[in-house]
């Protein structure tokens, strides 16, 4: 699961506390010293403000947007599943969830909505296990939607308390830096293996969705990245290319075909490509923050 780790807020402390004890060490000397490193701290922060605002903002607002789409789209899909429609619940399914999973970093930042929403079977205890595995689980493994209104109700619930408590939650550089890496780790943990959609084998639309969420943070953040370290930057990009190219050739339609029909060279090359996205992608953050 992401972690919202305070890391700018740790380093703006220890940059404090580091020109706070060189300042204490000059004070009988040089006290004019300790007067400089204070403004030319507050310089530092304040630019650093004017670089991650609009940036924090771009990054509010894609969230938002796909937010209010995914309420939209879970209506249509409860709609389906409550009118007992099977074959459309079943084609609405995966490409509705594609929402949540690209600002999952947002969803995880809310208490215990992602598991209400996105919790697989044995995730948490039956008595509380809901959302869309749970209703994933009659439509495939039963071929019914029987049983399951109020559990499509509840969903739609969830879906739009999630909508209204994303006003409330801060949006910090380290949501980002970190967001990114970790839906990459959530595409390696449990997409890549077939594991997430373990009755309906539609994993490729998670996999897409989750690196299409670390790959717009990227783009956010690319223009200041590329100025620290322009080979970091051309790293990363050749590994969002080289990934989103071979994903491409699962595509069908609007939609992607399903797990089953992918070999073990397949999964194999997609996960090489993972792993060889994350490892510069970690580094993302460390160059951001320096």
């Amino acid at each position: 699961m992401i972690m919202k780790f305070k890391l700018m807020a740790f380093l703006l402390a220890c940059t404090i506390v580091f020109t706070g004890c060189g300042s204490n060490a000059a004070e009988k000397d040089e006290p004019a010293n300790a007067t400089n490193a204070t403004d030319n701290a507050t310089n530092e922060t304040a630019a650093s403000d004017d670089v991650w605002a609009p940036i924090l903002e771009s990054y509010r607002q894609f969230t938002i947007e796909q937010a209010d789409t995914f309420i939209i789209e879970t209506e249509k899909f409860v709609t389906a599943v409550k009118g007992g429609d099977l074959e459309a619940a079943k084609q609405l399914y995966a490409p509705t969830r594609m929402y949540f999973e690209r600002i999952e970093p947002i969803a995880e930042a809310i208490g215990d909505l992602d598991p209400n929403i996105d919790a697989r079977e044995n995730d948490v205890e039956d008595k509380d296990w809901r959302g869309f595995h749970r209703i994933e689980q009659a439509l495939w493994a039963n071929n019914t939607t029987e049983g399951m209104e109020e559990y499509a109700d509840r969903l739609l619930e969830d879906v739009k308390l999630l909508r209204a408590l994303m006003e409330t939650v801060e949006v910090e550089p380290s949501l980002l830096v970190t967001g990114a890496v970790e839906l990459l780790n959530e595409v390696s943990s449990t997409k890549v293996t077939g594991e997430e959609e373990r009755y309906s084998h539609t994993d490729l639309y998670d996999f897409a969705a989750n690196v299409e969420g670390a790959d717009k943070i990227y783009q956010l953040v690319k223009a200041e990245l590329n100025k620290k370290d322009g080979a970091l930057d051309e790293q990363i990009g050749k590994g969002f290319a080289d990934l989103e190219q071979a994903l491409a050739a699962y595509k069908t339609g609007d939609g992607y075909v399903s797990y089953l029909d992918l070999k073990e060279e397949d999964t194999k090359k997609l996960s090489q490509l993972i792993d060889a996205l994350a490892e510069p992608l970690s580094q993302m953050g460390t160059i951001l923050e320096a």
